[in-house]
C-alpha cells in the first residue's frame, strides 16, 4: 500500500480546494475545458463525432 499515502495526501491538499466556490469553479471550467480538449485527440472518440457530424449534413 505504498500509493495509498500520496492520495490522501492529495486529497487532504485539495480539501482546501472544495473550501472556496470560486477555487472550485475555476477548477470546474479548466476541467471541462481540458477534457473536451482530450476527446478531440483520442482517435476512437473523434471518429464518434465525425461520424455524428456527418449524419447531421
Amino acid at each position: 500500500m505504498p500509493l495509498l499515502g500520496p492520495v490522501l495526501n492529495a486529497f487532504v491538499v485539495m480539501n482546501g480546494f472544495w473550501q472556496s466556490p470560486w477555487l472550485l469553479l475555476v477548477f470546474a471550467l479548466g476541467a471541462a475545458y481540458l477534457g473536451a480538449k482530450i476527446v478531440e485527440y483520442i482517435p476512437f472518440t473523434r471518429r464518434i463525432i465525425e461520424r455524428r457530424e456527418a449524419s447531421r449534413g
